[in-house]
């Protein structure tokens, strides 16, 4: 397939573009920068409401898909009114951009996988999500909603629309488990907050693959839970941890801590509990390379 994807400098497109190469597929990138190849093709997002962007559209023509990854980070600074809104507009502006010029094309593509996250459920230690539940409250929650809302309109012209709802992606060079494999080293982990709330989690592997699989089957459309089936509180995922890493993890962080400390982010991301259930994978086929916790952190940590 010829495909082109966006945010290739961030965790999920640096580790796709080359398991997409290494499967056969020829692979173009989005970049923001001068373009240093013709593998590349530059783009300026808009910035505000007012912006326009810019993109050579003509270059977009004959792609069998488009993967959107970019995003800034959520977790990269403190929330500040400024920085959430940095959040959210490199989220929908850069969708809603992206879709009204492949809507233009003259040959646009089979397929647009568009990133998302299970921060759209919001937050419960009770419930069990599937890719049919509600979208919940709060910032991330009604980010996501508009950020998949942004895609759909590419289905005006056909154009088969997932959208990737991201769990907690295990890498130890980047995201929660590199923030924690330091303190947990050193035999001061523990669990955070009540350790009650459910942490959905997948390894890159999985990301790959199951991106893969939804590229080659065309029954697939919507949200798609991108989460291992076997989702664990964080007392678990804390036990697990310094299991593996034969060190105690006996310092437990209160609620309170990390609120002081991290503010509105503790709560949408070391708080908050999502208990997510791929269904639209599983019924469709994918194997997992990694279903247990044990398993995913031993094959990511040695």
């Amino acid at each position: 397939m010829r495909i082109l994807v966006s945010g290739t400098s961030g965790l999920v497109g640096t580790s796709l573009v080359e398991f997409l190469e290494n499967s056969g597929h020829e692979v173009f990138k989005l970049v923001r920068h001068p373009e240093k190849s013709t593998q590349e093709i530059f783009w300026k997002i808009p910035e505000s409401d007012h912006d326009f962007g810019e993109i050579d559209t003509a270059k977009l023509e004959g792609f069998n898909a488009i993967i959107h990854l970019a995003g800034e980070n959520i977790a990269g600074k403190r929330w500040t009114k400024k920085q959430k809104q940095k959040i959210y507009d490199s989220r929908i502006l850069s969708t809603r951009f992206l879709v009204s010029e492949l809507i233009k094309l003259n040959q646009p593509p089979q397929v647009l996988i568009c990133a998302s996250a299970i921060g759209f459920y919001g937050h419960s230690e009770a419930l069990h999500f599937t890719e049919n539940s509600a979208h919940g409250h709060g910032f991330l929650a009604n980010t996501c909603l508009d950020w998949e809302n942004a895609s759909k309109e590419a289905s005006s012209r056909n154009i088969r629309v997932i959208n990737a709802r991201f769990g907690i992606i295990l890498d130890p060079k980047s995201g929660a488990l590199a923030k924690m494999l330091p303190i947990f080293k050193l035999g001061a982990g523990g669990v955070l907050g009540n350790g009650r709330q459910w942490m959905s989690w997948i390894t890159l592997t999985d990301i790959n693959h199951a991106i893969k699989h939804c590229l080659e089957h065309e029954n697939i459309s919507g949200a798609v839970n991108f989460v291992s089936p076997e989702p664990v509180t964080n007392k678990e995922f804390t036990h697990v941890l310094a299991k593996i890493l034969k060190r105690p993890a006996i310092f437990p962080v209160p609620a309170l801590a990390l609120d002081l400390v991290l503010g509105e982010m503790a709560e949408a991301l070391l708080l908050s509990s999502a208990k997510v259930d791929p269904k639209v994978l599983k019924n469709s086929g994918f194997q997992f390379q990694h279903v247990s916790l044990e398993e995913a952190l031993r094959a990511v940590l040695t």
